[in-house]
Parts: structure tokens; sequence; C-alpha cells
């Protein structure tokens, strides 16, 4: 087969624009992570020196590797924030525009309240209505198709693991009142 110099390029439509723009810069998020594990850090540290983090007569209380590793995370997260506010950079380099902030927040969001529809609605219910409405309006799928596949996906879940398997899953008042 000879070799070509064509190349075939296929565009996304749904690709965020080149000229959107800037969220934030990098090095902002790297401030603001090594400022949360080093809050992570001392949270856990203090909860595992609570606990006991030194060594008594039988060995290690149960806190001691944990208190200790904390320690590391937030000497490395020290060392990050030091390394990040004292670096000399010529341009803030963009970590997300605004087009893919939207496109992130696009999937974030429904997750973030299926989760919290699981807790009220059960697994099985917010599982039907995460499908459907994501099929549906971010796919832009067909309201029938968006139904049959949020439907039958659900009823092979529920069959998979509720009856095959016996597995506890968090329920809602539509199994309550169906007797499981």
């Amino acid at each position: 087969m000879p070799q070509t110099d064509l190349e075939i390029v296929v565009d996304d439509p749904t690709a965020p624009e080149d000229d959107s723009p800037s969220v934030v810069s990098s090095g902002t998020i790297e401030i603001f992570v090594c400022l949360l594990l080093l809050a992570l850090a001392a949270t856990l540290g203090y909860d595992n020196w609570r606990t006991g983090a030194s060594w008594d007569s039988t060995g290690p209380e149960p806190g001691y590797f944990p208190f200790y590793l904390s320690v590391i995370l937030g000497g490395a997260s020290l060392y990050g924030l030091i390394v990040a506010l004292v670096a000399h950079r010529p341009a803030p380099a963009t970590f997300v525009t605004r087009a893919q902030a939207r496109r992130v927040m696009a999937v974030f969001v429904p997750t973030l309240l299926f989760c919290l529809a699981t807790q009220s609605l059960g697994l099985y219910v917010a599982s039907f209505l995460l499908i459907a409405c994501f099929m549906r309006l971010v796919g832009k799928i067909a309201l029938w198709k968006s139904l049959l596949t949020a439907a039958v996906f659900t009823a092979i879940m529920f069959v998979t693991f509720d009856i095959a398997f016996d597995v506890i899953m968090p329920k809602g008042p539509l199994e309550a009142a169906f007797g499981h």
C-alpha cells in the first residue's frame, strides 16, 4: 500500500472554541491545591495525634503511621506552595477556558445531582433519571431512545444487584412501594 502525505482530519463540532477566555491560570490552581492539601494534612495530623501517634509497649498506636504520613503530605504541600509562589512565569498559563469549564460542568452537575438524588430516591430511580436526562439534554438523543435505554439499563442493574447477587443498594420510596 503506497504511503501518501494526505491526512484525514475529523473536526469535533462540540469541541470548545480556541478563543475562549481563560477562567483561571495554572499558577492559581497550583496554589489552591497546595493549600487544600495542607489543610487536609493538618486535619489528618490533628485527628491521628488525638487518637495516638506514639509508640507504646505493644507497638505503634493507631494514629502512628497515618500521623507521619500526614506530616509528609504537609511538608510536600508546603514545598509545592513555596515553589508556586516564587516561580517566575513569563505569562500565566491557562488552566481552563470558559468553554472547557462549561463542558466539564455539563458532566459534573448531573453527576452531583445524581449523588444527591440517590439519597432520597434510591439508586435505581436516580440512575434512570441520570441516564435519561443526560442522553436527552447533553447527548441530544431522541426522547424515546433515552427513556428506553434508561429503563433497560436500570432494569439490568436491578436484576444484577438486587436479585442475582443480593447486594444491598440505597432504596427509595418506589422500591419500598414494591416491597423491596
